[in-house]
């Protein structure tokens, strides 16, 4: 098969061609990029209505959940602390319910940022809203528009630790991180002060949520990893069919495929005896 077509979520904004202001699919061309790079063919998803989710989901081999503003607390019950941004109803609904029609799929996903929140909420996990009043300090966001790096402590024998090893480098930048955990998911990746770094679905082909951005690094590993098992998974959903072999017809293989005693044998003439007069050839 070709490359592997990813999916990864966009959101709706408005946006400037000249002097014309529209409402446009937006997402940052470094998930796009990664995807490319990595072996796939990205596709940006807007959110659709529902009745749309199982055709997206049909036409895709793997699902990149991407960042963005904070998922709705009413979501997993709580009100929204006033550090919370606005939410984006549609998206957060959107997502929602392709994030669980890509597990009852068991179609391969990576789940960054928000989207790790996505894939707990979805769950029925919570969040904690806003991280310095648990931590008491804002090392996980020092900077309100730029990341920063910090190391995460790596579960080895998870999924996430085949492709990352015990440790890693990552860049990051959050306020909010997982609280309690989605059910059937799996805590693997933690920082110092353990604060949930990442989760996994086991069971599934691949499916993973990590809270930093992996898009804006120099490691592109957990990309090849979800490129490579879009492909793996695509080419065995694949019909098994014998194609005919090159230069040879569909009708040629038909009749190959006739009993012998149904074909026609061509009459052979008796070979001359050695020294016999041949007939003369007609003009």
């Amino acid at each position: 098969m070709g490359r592997p077509i990813i999916g990864i979520t966009g959101e709706l904004e408005a946006a400037r061609w000249g002097n014309w202001i529209r409402e446009a699919v937006v997402s940052p061309v470094s998930y796009t990029r990664a995807v490319e790079r990595a072996g796939g063919t990205p596709v940006i998803l807007p959110p659709v209505p529902a009745s749309s989710v199982p055709v997206l989901i049909a036409g895709l081999n793997g699902l990149l959940l991407t960042g963005g503003r904070d998922v709705d607390p009413s979501l997993y019950n709580e009100a929204p602390h006033e550090q919370t941004d606005l939410p984006d109803h549609r998206r957060d609904r959107f997502e929602l319910i392709l994030m669980r029609a890509a597990i009852d799929a068991d179609l391969p996903f990576l789940a960054v940022g928000r989207g790790m929140h996505i894939l707990n909420v979805a769950r029925g996990g919570t969040l904690t809203q806003h991280l310095p009043d648990r931590l008491g300090n804002e090392i996980h966001k020092p900077d309100p528009v730029r990341m920063t790096t910090h190391d995460v402590q790596i579960s080895a024998p998870s999924k996430l630790g085949q492709v990352l090893g015990d440790s890693a480098h990552v860049p990051a930048a959050h306020h909010q991180a997982v609280d309690t955990i989605g059910r059937g998911l799996l805590a693997v990746a933690w920082t110092y002060d353990q604060v949930v770094e990442a989760v996994e679905l086991p069971g599934h082909t691949f499916g993973l949520g990590v809270q930093w951005n992996p898009e804006d690094g120099d490691d592109p590993r957990l990309f090849e990893a979800l490129v490579t098992m879009a492909g793996n998974a695509a080419q065995a959903a694949e019909p098994q069919t014998e194609l005919p072999q090159a230069g040879v017809s569909q009708a040629e293989v038909a009749a190959a495929e006739v009993p012998q005693a149904e074909v026609p044998q061509a009459e052979v003439p008796a070979r001359p005896k050695q020294g016999s007069k041949q007939p003369a050839a007609r003009s």
